[in-house]
């Protein structure tokens, strides 16, 4: 199967594919011409791809996923299990990470807010005591 049906088949890009193969993670095979030609499992091998990094893994884990999926699904091997829970648990830790950051954020804007409101209050009051004054002042 050449890239261009391989792309089509798959709804993936042709210079992402190209790209899966740079990283190692698709194999094809060149003909005579120099063309790509892909294993009539290739759009099985994208769709696991495609999975893996949907589930959040980088490429390089990918790598060493890919060998150990098994069926037509996403189940992997039990060999690869821990590296699946190593995975798992760095996301974990950027989430931690990202939910301290967004406290921290939050806190910021509630502060910048609570300023903010009170510039008002007091440019509203000032506009009150200008006008009350000039009021008095047209009274006289």
């Amino acid at each position: 199967m050449r890239i261009g049906e391989l792309a089509e088949r798959t709804g993936v890009s042709v210079r992402l594919l190209r790209y899966y193969e740079e990283q190692g993670l698709l194999a094809s095979e060149r003909t005579p011409g120099g063309q790509r030609s892909y294993a009539a499992d290739a759009p099985l091998v994208v769709g696991r791809i495609r999975g893996l990094l949907e589930a959040g893994l980088p490429t390089r884990v990918i790598r060493e996923v890919l060998p150990c999926v098994e069926g037509d699904g996403l189940f992997v091997h039990p060999c690869v299990g821990d590296r699946l829970r190593d995975a798992l648990r760095g996301m974990d830790e950027r989430i931690a990470g990202l939910w301290e950051s967004r406290t921290e954020l939050a806190a910021i804007l509630a502060e910048t807010e609570r300023a903010e409101r009170a510039e008002r209050a007091e440019r509203a009051e000032r506009a009150e005591r200008g006008a009350a004054r000039a009021g008095t002042r047209a009274v006289r």
